[in-house]
């Protein structure tokens, strides 16, 4: 009966948990009422029971802990991951007949970015110009508009 218990006991610290799922389920839900009777699981009662699911949990913790702190040791000392650049979608209040290189522009959203190339002159005023800011190639952004007016070079400067 005790080896039956510790075989169960056994097989399940060693089913591989998937990455990332970090609930625990009581033991009496993972097994089939067959499997449950086949280990001897059936007959502990609801304070050994309890005593069982509390060990393996803490246990499962415990693997959980020295696996995260294996992945921290494993990177330590290596750049950090760089997450991929996020678009800025914006407007640009105002009024505004160009847009000349070194200008800082003041987005609706509070960030400012600077006119890097020789900037854009318009054929008519434009007021509350949306604007889309990109990432492009080598580290480069780029503001763009709905109207067709080609790509300007920006560059953050906060």
């Amino acid at each position: 009966m005790r080896r039956c218990l510790l075989l169960a006991i056994a097989v399940l610290l060693a089913l591989p948990a998937s990455a990332g799922e970090r609930t625990w389920v009581p033991i009496e839900k993972r097994l089939s009422a067959e499997q449950l009777r086949a280990t001897g699981l059936d007959s502990l009662s609801a304070e050994q029971l309890a005593l069982l699911n509390t060990l393996l949990r803490e246990d499962r913790a415990a693997d959980l802990r020295a696996a995260d702190v294996q992945r921290t040791q494993d990177e330590a000392g290596m750049r950090p991951k760089r997450t991929p650049a996020q678009t800025v979608v914006a407007v640009v209040p105002g009024s505004s007949r160009a847009w000349t290189q070194g200008q800082t522009l003041l987005l609706d959203n509070g960030q400012r970015w600077r006119v890097v190339d020789s900037g854009v002159n318009f054929p008519r005023p434009i007021t509350d110009a949306k604007v889309t800011i990109a990432p492009g190639m080598l580290g480069a952004w780029y503001l763009r508009m709905d109207d067709g007016t080609p790509p300007i070079k920006v560059q953050r400067v906060d």
